[in-house]
């Protein structure tokens, strides 16, 4: 059985790609192809820091993957032109030998995500100085210039990321300070199951509380349209990294899953 986190991520994932309008598929060299178990995302037209985009999810987990699978899903983004991106291998991925195929394709192992989920208990988190609201179409560009600069996606995604708020199955929360945007806060809801998705603070507005409110709120909404669990992730700790959003998570109750390898091509 595929783990619900998974499955729910990726169809985030696949419907982030349906959000686009023909002229910004074609635009953003956007992609969204099924090799063997797996989903390949591609945007060959946004930089290559655009990890979040571009990568593979699902690889052996729906079934084995083969050899060929691996070839397939490289072969894909070399003709896109996208020199950097992840595969994200899932523990229970099969069989034990896709890390070798992937590295027999010069890919090597980059820092991995951590899992986290936790029940739709809310929790009270709301700084006196951040008013705190679900955002519509009309914040869409705020929303999608915070994303795509905490993402490093590139100006060139913004287009592209404004359609979120308002769009079905998702819930767009933002933060606002003397009336100027200042972070965000995705939630995308389907069967009953909650991901949370592109938490990101303007670089002048940090450290003032932005994230727990909007995190606190995501939980509130999860609950109250009756949603079982709740799943997000970010890199796993490391030294030297301040680990704000991991800490973040830890703080809202969540507890850690698992870890998914990511494999990378080398620079």
């Amino acid at each position: 059985m595929i783990p619900q986190s998974e499955t729910l991520e990726r169809a985030a994932l696949e419907d982030l790609h349906r959000a686009a309008t023909p002229l910004l598929k074609q635009a953003l060299g956007l992609q969204c192809i099924r090799v063997g178990s797996a989903l390949v995302s591609i945007a060959a037209a946004l930089p290559t820091s655009a990890i979040v985009i571009n990568r593979t999810i699902g690889l052996g987990l729906a079934w084995p993957a083969e050899a060929g699978d691996v070839a397939a899903l490289t072969a894909n983004y070399r003709r896109a032109g996208v020199s950097r991106y992840f595969v994200q291998l899932h523990p229970d991925a099969k069989p034990a030998s896709i890390p070798g195929w992937l590295r027999s394709h010069q890919l090597i192992e980059a820092r991995g995500w951590q899992k986290f989920s936790r029940n739709t208990t809310p929790v009270e988190d709301r700084p006196e100085s951040m008013e705190i609201r679900e955002a519509g179409p009309e914040h869409g560009e705020s929303f999608a210039r915070i994303v795509c600069s905490a993402f490093d996606l590139g100006e060139e995604a913004i287009p592209w990321l404004s359609l979120l708020p308002g769009r079905e199955n998702w819930h767009v929360f933002m933060s606002f300070k003397d009336g100027k945007a200042a972070g965000t806060g995705a939630l995308f809801v389907r069967k009953g199951l909650a991901w949370l998705d592109f938490a990101a603070t303007a670089p002048q507005f940090r450290r003032q509380g932005s994230q727990g409110a909007i995190q606190a709120a995501r939980l509130q909404l999860a609950h109250e349209l009756g949603c079982r669990r709740v799943f997000t992730c970010t890199g796993v700790a490391v030294p030297g990294d301040p680990q704000h959003s991991y800490n973040n998570i830890l703080r809202m109750g969540f507890e850690k899953d698992y870890v998914r390898q990511n494999f990378s091509p080398r620079r």
